[in-house]
């Protein structure tokens, strides 16, 4: 056993000493601008009110409509990207865990040998050989003191990522459910609008017929039968439009919610609710908009991701100052001067042969002193890449107060319209009505009848539409203010963790029931 001198003794505390309490790099600090922490904008303030129902993490039940409830239940529960966010979380997990094995010694390693060792030489009496056997066992164990933080960065790194795998999940949450729910309201669009086609063409049908009746009886020109029948076929043309844009949102909707384009049950638990668009004049949001800005998943997950780069940045450079190892080993080694192999000799044979047990200990510095600037530049490459990400998070912030007012501003503005195409409609409907009468009685010719047509066509599905525009702008404000993060699902659902366990053991790691939601950022300086 070694024996260590007092002045050893106080060497190898203050290297452990220090080694706790030294951490090279910067410390992160949010990045926040001064003018997303106080955002506010007149648009936002009109179209929102804060109450405390409807939750904005599931905002769509502002609707009251059942189909769409199912349809996201059933998309949190089988879309593919969201089952792929799931994944990355535990990635991180794991890879956290990595970074938390460099607590503990980094080399642990058990080896053994046997050698046989046969010689052959001559004498006097002729001709000699003899062998003997060599073994060994031994256990070698190599720990690099954390002297100047490289391992407490890598674990705060680590630990930032894992975090920002859980917003992105989010995010990936909040994206699913508006397009969930866009694309259930653009095929609820087109059903409308398919119902308009047909009651205009109906009515153009029968103006067609009237008009081939007299245009037969001679008391009508060709001309009133052409104009007709072109209206009609015209309106006849969109039919197949707004098919094909039903069957294209149930083939979205199906993918959005993990299955192959086909039936959707789901569209009928609630009947009633074909061609039919809400109309919802404000978001209920249960906070002001600035912080419910700086919330959002995407930017918690680019603060996040700066967050780690931070950390990297101390990670390299560690590189720069020399290296502390404590070293250590025990070993054990016989040799045997029989020349029976191993496997024959008794246990008394091999307990007697010579044998040999070593311990060694003792710290180890290095120093990676001529570089050529491979560390340094290894340090700026970290740091123009968290720049990088300082200038991405800034802009995600923008992009996310853009996206809100731009919603905020389609709301306000197709509701503005809406009450103005409502009264279009009905005296589009009216001048129709009034110009069939007139030409019946003789007192206007066909012309105006097929301009009363064309234009209740028009603005029934003018009305419909700027209906769709506000649904859809509703949709994108509660998405740009971070809204549907929240989900009951977990992780990884029974089956697919089912197959992971069957390749993998994953312990405990896998058995987490639910993902957190709406995370905050960990603590500065600490980790998770």
């Amino acid at each position: 056993m070694p024996r260590f001198t007092g002045s050893n003794r106080l060497w190898l505390a203050y290297v452990a000493c220090l080694g706790g309490c030294v951490t090279v790099g910067p410390d992160f600090h949010p990045q926040h601008e001064g003018w997303a922490e106080h955002w506010s904008d007149p648009a936002i303030e009109q179209a929102t009110m804060q109450h405390a129902q409807p939750d904005a993490s599931q905002w769509w039940q502002v609707f009251a409509d059942q189909n769409l409830e199912r349809l996201m239940a059933e998309a949190d529960a089988h879309n593919a990207d969201l089952k792929i966010a799931g994944l990355r979380v535990l990635e991180a997990r794991a890879q956290l865990g990595i970074a938390q094995s460099g607590r503990y010694p980094q080399v642990q390693q058990i080896g053994g040998d046997a050698l046989y060792t046969k010689s052959r030489h001559s004498g006097n009496s002729g001709p000699n050989s003899s062998g003997s056997w060599q073994y060994g066992i031994g256990f070698d164990i190599g720990w690099e003191l954390d002297f100047w933080g490289r391992f407490r960065r890598a674990i705060e790194a680590a630990d930032a990522a894992y975090f920002a795998s859980q917003a992105n999940r989010d995010a990936v949450l909040v994206l699913l459910h508006a397009q969930v729910a866009d694309t259930y309201f653009t095929m609820r669009t087109a059903e409308a609008r398919l119902r308009i086609a047909h009651e205009n063409a109906a009515l153009q049908k029968r103006s067609l017929e009237i008009t081939e009746r007299l245009f037969k009886s001679g008391e009508s020109d060709e001309l009133d039968l052409q104009q007709a029948k072109t209206q009609y076929l015209s309106t006849l043309s969109n039919i197949p439009t707004f098919e094909s844009q039903i069957t294209l949102a149930r083939h979205a909707l199906s993918v959005l919610i993990g299955r192959p384009p086909g039936p959707l049950p789901e569209l009928d638990e609630q009947p009633g609710k074909e061609g039919v668009i809400p109309l919802v004049d404000h978001a209920v949001l249960q906070d002001v908009p600035a912080d419910l800005l700086l919330r959002r998943p995407d930017v918690r997950a680019a603060e996040l991701h700066m967050a780690s780069q931070s950390a990297l940045i101390g990670v390299a450079k560690a590189d720069l100052y020399p290296t502390v190892t404590l070293l250590g080993t025990l070993a054990w080694s016989a040799s045997s001067s029989s020349g029976t192999p191993s496997s024959l000799l008794s246990a008394s044979e091999v307990a007697g042969s010579p044998s040999e047990l070593a311990l060694a200990i003792g710290p180890s510095v290095t120093w990676n002193v001529f570089d050529h600037g491979r560390i340094v530049n290894n340090v700026r490459v970290q740091d123009a890449r968290l720049q990088q990400l300082v200038v991405t998070y800034q802009d995600t912030v923008r992009q996310a107060a853009r996206e809100a007012d731009d919603a905020a501003t389609g709301l306000i503005a197709a509701l503005q319209r809406d009450s103005v195409l409502h009264d279009a409609e009905q005296a589009a409907g009216r001048s129709l009505t009034l110009a069939n009468t007139i030409y019946r009685e003789g007192y206007s010719d066909f012309q105006r009848v097929l301009d009363a047509q064309r234009a209740l066509s028009a603005q029934q599905d003018a009305y419909i539409v700027n209906r769709s525009n506000a649904v859809g702008s509703l949709i994108a404000l509660y998405k740009a203010v971070g809204g549907g993060w929240r989900t009951e699902q977990p992780l990884v659902d029974p089956a697919t963790r089912e197959q992971m366990e069957q390749r993998t053991h994953w312990g405990d790691l896998i058995k987490e029931s639910n993902a957190p939601s709406a995370a905050p950022l960990p603590p500065e300086g600490q980790s998770r």
